[in-house]
């Protein structure tokens, strides 16, 4: 569904919610509203869920700059459109450096956030410059085909479940997101601006494997989010609430105080 505020979104209301403050899911780099909709599907059995696409992702729109405060404010006027005062926030990667951001752009708005694998830094090290180079390979190639588009991709792409994932937004020969827009803003979506702390709750989860969020960017949390607590899930990397989606959800029950 498209809104006024133009963001692409689904928002699911449970018939007995046990809150009626909404949960909003905000997905990662090259993806779109389905990526966490496996936590989306068990916690829209307790909560209202709204799931969207970010700007240049899915069906939202193209714009020209990967700006965090900007794709905060995108959200922000969707929960405006939709009447939502307030709510809590569950963002993967560069999702949950826009729940980050929103925290510094309209705390009075947010309930809880909950930060998947990312930290509140700016990442010196460009680990999607493989997948650029595939995604360009493809589109140059004019394939239409996902089989085609893999075996290209396979050139450049050696992780597991990496093409995958990125193929769930080829189309006919057509990519989901805006491949140029998404490159050539890619030194904002690793980066960040420090924000003053929030001293509302957040959790952050992380991957075992994963090191996007290590002992280094301890005092980057705490200064950012005195109240933080952590949550690792051991034996997965960085895609942690598809790996093991059970131990994420647990988690975040128990912060929400939802726990079975």
């Amino acid at each position: 569904m498209k809104s006024n505020s133009q963001l692409n979104y689904h928002f699911h209301t449970p018939d007995n919610p046990r809150s009626s403050t909404p949960i909003v899911l905000i997905h990662g780099l090259f993806g779109d509203l389905n990526n966490l909709g496996i936590l989306g599907r068990d916690l829209q059995q307790h909560y209202p869920v709204i799931q969207i696409d970010v700007r240049n992702h899915g069906i939202s729109p193209r714009m020209e700059n990967m700006d965090y405060r900007d794709m905060a404010q995108d959200v922000l006027a969707l929960l405006d459109e939709l009447n939502v005062p307030k709510a809590t926030f569950i963002g993967h990667s560069m999702g949950g450096k826009i729940a980050m951001t929103m925290t510094a752009v309209a705390s009075e708005r947010i309930e809880k956030i909950v930060v998947i694998d990312i930290a509140p830094v700016a990442y010196s090290v460009r680990r999607h410059d493989s997948i650029f180079a595939a995604l360009n390979k493809v589109t140059e190639s004019g394939v239409q085909s996902r089989k085609e588009a893999t075996e290209i991709m396979q050139q450049d792409i050696q992780e597991d479940g990496v093409i995958p994932f990125l193929l769930k937004s080829f189309n006919q020969g057509e990519w989901k997101f805006n491949l140029s827009i998404l490159q050539k803003e890619y030194e904002k979506i690793i980066g960040w601006e420090r924000i003053p702390a929030w001293s509302q709750p957040a959790l952050f989860i992380r991957g075992g494997n994963s090191n996007y969020i290590t002992e280094a960017y301890r005092e980057d949390i705490i200064s950012q989010f005195p109240k933080a607590t952590a949550w690792v899930v051991a034996g997965c990397g960085h895609w942690v609430h598809a790996e093991k989606p059970e131990a994420v959800l647990r988690a975040i029950h128990r912060f929400l105080g939802t726990e079975e």
